[in-house]
C-alpha cells in the first residue's frame, strides 16, 4: 500500500536496496556482529557502495544519486531490516556527508566525501562528550589556534566507529568566550594524526559498530579541515540533525516490520488447543494494533521527507518523526517477542536481538524526552505566530465560560 507515496525511480531504487540486504549479507554475518565476533563491520562498506547505495541525496559528480530524502528513507527501511548496527554504518555517510555537502569546500568534497560514498573511506561522527549528551554546546572538547593549524584536546564518548573509522567529524570549542552558539567550530580528522580509541563499549545491543571512546591529545588539524566558518558549529549542528534524526525514525520501521511480519506468519502455523494461535483475539489484536501504529509511524517519517523535499521548515515534524516511529518500533518487536512466546526469547529468531537493538533507538541523537522538549517548543512558536487578537481571544473565552456553565446547570 505504501507504493503509493513514492515515484518509479523511488521505487526501483527501494528494490534495489531490498535486493542487497537480502543477497548481499549473509545470516552469519549479522550473527559474528552481534556475538562480537567482529569489532567493526568491515567489507560492509564497500558492499554499500558497490551497489551504488551511498549519497543518495548527494550530487552525481561525488558518487551520490541527487535524489531526495524520501528516497533515502525508502532504502533505510529495507537496509534496517539487517540490524540497528548495519542501519547506522549506512546512516553515518549520509550524517557526515550533510555538513560537508553543505558547509564543506570543494577540496572537502573530493577529499572526504567522494571517497566515503565510493566505499574507500569511512566516516564517523563525534559529537558526544563523556560530561553530557544532549547537552552538546557544554563541549570541554578544545581546539586552539597555532599558526595557520589547531591543537585538537578532548574526548568523545559513544562513538560508532570509534574503532574501524579513517576519519572523523568532530566538534569542538573554539572560542569559549562566546555566547554558546558562537563558539564551537567543526573538524574533519583523520585517525592517522593521533585520534586514539581507548575503550570499546560492551553494548546491549546495535552490536560490532566499534561503538567507543575516542581521545584526541594535542592533535594539530590544519586549518583546510575547517568546516564551515570557525565558530559556526551550532549552524551546523542544527542541519546535522535532520539526517541525524530522521535516518533514526526511517531505521525503526525496518527493523520492526520485519519482526513483526515474522510473528504473524508464526502465527498462522502455530496452534494452540486446537486452533491456529492467530485466531485468538489476544494474538490477531495485537497483530492489528501494530500494524495501525507501524503504518502511522511511516506516514509521519514520509511525511517529514516529503516536507524536507519540499524545502518547508521540518524541525518539529523530523522530532515528531523520530520520537513516535522509535517508541512504535519498540513496541511492535515486543508485541512479536509475545506472539512468538518463549521462542522468541531464544536466539532461534532475531526478534531478541532487534528487541535489543531497538532500545538503543529511543536514546541516540536525541532521546524521546529530547523529542519532547523540541517538539512542544517548535509547536508553541508556531501559536505565537498565529495568536489571534486580544478582542478574538476574549471573545473564544467567553463563549467558553457559557459552555462550561451550561454543563453546570
Amino acid at each position: 500500500m505504501w507504493e503509493v507515496l513514492l515515484t518509479e525511480p523511488e521505487l526501483r531504487l527501494r528494490d534495489e536496496a531490498r535486493a542487497f540486504a537480502r543477497e548481499d549479507i549473509s545470516a552469519d554475518y549479522l550473527r559474528d556482529l552481534d556475538a562480537e565476533k567482529l569489532e567493526f563491520p568491515y567489507g560492509f562498506h564497500e558492499k554499500v557502495a558497490k551497489r551504488k547505495l551511498y549519497g543518495i541525496r548527494f550530487p552525481e559528480k561525488y558518487g551520490g544519486r541527487g535524489m531526495g530524502w524520501t528516497a533515502e528513507v525508502a532504502v533505510l527501511e529495507e537496509i534496517s531490516v539487517l540490524g540497528a548496527a548495519l542501519a547506522c554504518q549506512f546512516s553515518m555517510p549520509s550524517i557526515v556527508g550533510e555538513a560537508l555537502d553543505k558547509f564543506g569546500t570543494e577540496e572537502q568534497k573530493e577529499k572526504f566525501l567522494k571517497p566515503t560514498l565510493a566505499g574507500k573511506l569511512v566516516c564517523a561522527e563525534a559529537l558526544t562528550e563523556p560530561r553530557g549528551g544532549s547537552d552538546f554546546f557544554g563541549a570541554t572538547t578544545v581546539a586552539r589556534k597555532d599558526g595557520k593549524d589547531y591543537i585538537l584536546t578532548g574526548a568523545k564518548r559513544f562513538i560508532v566507529g570509534g574503532k574501524g573509522a579513517d576519519y572523523f567529524l568532530v566538534y569542538a570549542k573554539t572560542a569559549p568566550e562566546n555566547p554558546p552558539h558562537q563558539s564551537i567550530s567543526v573538524f574533519l580528522v583523520e585517525r592517522d594524526r593521533g585520534v586514539k580509541t581507548e575503550t570499546l563499549f560492551g553494548l546491549l545491543g546495535t552490536r560490532g559498530g566499534g561503538t567507543a571512546r575516542i581521545a584526541f591529545q594535542e592533535i594539530r588539524v590544519p586549518k583546510e579541515n575547517l568546516v564551515g566558518p570557525e565558530n559556526a558549529g551550532g549552524l551546523i549542528f542544527n542541519q546535522m540533525m535532520i539526517p541525524e534524526r530522521l535516518t533514526s525514525a526511517a531505521g525503526a520501521l525496518g527493523g520492526a516490520q520485519a519482526c513483526l511480519d515474522l510473528a504473524a506468519r508464526y502465527s498462522m502455523k502455530r496452534k494452540a488447543f486446537g486452533r491456529q494461535i492467530r485466531k485468538f483475539q489476544a494474538v490477531s489484536f495485537k497483530v492489528a494494533e501494530s500494524v495501525a501504529k507501524l503504518d502511522a509511524a511511516r506516514a509521519l517519517v514520509y511525511a517529514a521527507a516529503r516536507t524536507i523535499d519540499a524545502g518547508r521548515p521540518a524541525r518539529r515534524i523530523v522530532s515528531e518523526a523520530k520520537k513516535v516511529a522509535t517508541e512504535t518500533g519498540w513496541e511492535v518487536i515486543n508485541h512479536a517477542m509475545q506472539i512468538l512466546g518463549g521462542i522468541g526469547y531464544t536466539n532461534v529468531y532475531p526478534v531478541e536481538r532487534s528487541l535489543r537493538d531497538a532500545r538503543l533507538t529511543m536514546i541516540w541523537t536525541g532521546t524521546s524526552e529530547i523529542m519532547s522538549a523540541l517538539i512542544q517548543h517548535e509547536y508553541y512558536e508556531e501559536l505565537e505566530k498565529t495568536r489571534p487578537t486580544r478582542r478574538d481571544t476574549e471573545k473564544d473565552a467567553t463563549r467558553a465560560d457559557l459552555e462550561i456553565e451550561k454543563v453546570y446547570e
